[in-house]
């Protein structure tokens, strides 16, 4: 049987840490990459494994992309703080691992996502895949600040287990990181951005609420569903507000 790694990158997540931890106890290393947690995160993670690193954070893809070769075995499961393994995407991955062969370099896990205390269905969540179990030699991050998303070097393969994700519990929290995000994105974006006008500041945050909530279902999705398209329109509101800004502040 080929053996697994597991890589959590956190930062002040005392909330979640044990969670992802218990549901990653069937491999057969687990290595926590914490970003200088004030909260108590890397104690509570020194009681699941003796792998417990601290790094300063620049990036979510330059913590992982540094944590990837840290794993003692080819095969690596990558996940964040607030994820948990199904038994079903466990019994799965464990199958893999198993064969003689695994056809692909990387695969796809798609999520369950919770909002608020309640399962989103729609609002665009309901598509939610990651690549997050992969070949350590084949697959890396790019260098981006949001959305990161790894890239392999061969094909990639979906699972059917799935990732549970609790992404935040109130409306604070989300808008929150739409406001961290959406910094992050303007520096993602300047570059192949030109002058921005009312279609960016106007009619794309319109249509990103039009999107989430009428043409990706989140209606019915009831006041989650509300909450999620207004914030992500806001979220792009922000990230050519902050553009402005970056612009303004190098002019001067």
């Amino acid at each position: 049987m080929k053996k697994i790694s597991a890589i959590v990158t956190c930062g002040n997540e005392a909330a979640h840490i044990q969670g992802v931890l218990e549901s990653l106890s069937w491999c057969d290393e687990c290595i926590v990459v914490d970003s200088y947690s004030e909260d108590g995160t890397p104690e509570i993670a020194s009681r699941f494994t003796d792998k417990v690193w601290q790094r300063a954070y620049v990036s979510p893809a330059d913590q992982k992309n540094w944590a990837i070769p840290q794993a003692s075995h080819e095969w690596v499961l990558i996940l964040d703080a607030d994820e948990r393994v199904t038994p079903a995407l466990e019994q799965e991955i464990r199958d893999l691992l198993h064969a003689n062969t695994i056809p692909y370099v990387a695969y796809r896990i798609f999520r369950i996502n919770y909002f608020m205390g309640k399962r989103i269905r729609f609002s665009g969540w309901q598509h939610d895949a990651v690549v997050r179990f992969f070949h350590r030699d084949h697959g890396r991050y790019p260098d981006q600040m949001v959305h990161e998303e790894l890239v392999a070097d061969g094909p990639v393969g979906t699972l059917k287990g799935k990732l549970l994700h609790f992404t935040f519990k109130d409306r604070e929290h989300y808008l929150q990181k739409i406001d961290r995000y959406a910094r992050w994105s303007a520096l993602d974006k300047e570059s192949s951005t030109g002058r921005i006008t009312w279609f960016h500041t106007l009619l794309k945050p319109a249509f990103r609420f039009v999107k989430h909530f009428i043409l990706q279902g989140g209606v019915l999705d009831g006041y989650a569903g509300w909450v999620i398209a207004t914030t992500n329109a806001r979220g792009v509101a922000l990230r050519y507000r902050y553009m402005l800004a970056n612009r303004n502040a190098t002019t001067s």
